[in-house]
């Protein structure tokens, strides 16, 4: 649980957060341009936010989901093409920071807003620990890429 101050006493709360996930088109055939684009973009969206829905995560619940904002296309410079990305707003409770790390620690992760609490207190085995964890998904990451890419 994370800690807050409440009328000079430390108490334990849930964490409230609304992290911005933007999935990635993943289009093999460029033949009907930004369409294409946009419909694969949707088309990786729907199949998160499936996975979103129905896996369980220990410690985060899923409140909700919101499709609501629209698909966007934007050149990138690194692939020399365009890419449309399909953005989700998830509003999630978890039990301690080190819960809500998988979430931030995606390719497709743009932003977070840390609804409740507004103050937070944090001791330094809190600070260790999410430090820990965040170290822990980094290096998962590096050997998905390296697995990926064949670095290894």
């Amino acid at each position: 649980m994370v800690k807050k101050y409440v009328n000079g006493e430390i108490a334990e709360t849930s964490l409230k957060v609304r992290i911005r996930l933007d999935f990635k088109s993943e289009v093999k055939n460029k033949l009907f341009g930004n369409k294409n684009l946009m419909k694969a973009a949707e088309e990786a969206r729907e199949q998160h936010v499936a996975l979103l829905r129905n896996v369980p995560f220990q410690g985060v619940k899923v409140e909700d989901i919101d499709l609501g904002m629209e698909i966007y296309v934007v050149f990138d410079e690194n692939m020399g093409e365009d890419v449309a990305y399909a953005p989700v707003f998830l509003t999630l409770e978890a039990d301690s920071f080190e819960d809500i790390v998988r979430f931030i620690m995606r390719d497709e992760f743009r932003k977070i807003e840390i609804i409740e609490p507004q103050e937070i207190f944090m001791t330094k085995q809190d600070a260790e620990r999410l430090l820990f964890k965040t170290n822990t998904e980094l290096r998962s990451y590096r050997n998905a890429l390296d697995k990926k890419y064949n670095l290894r």
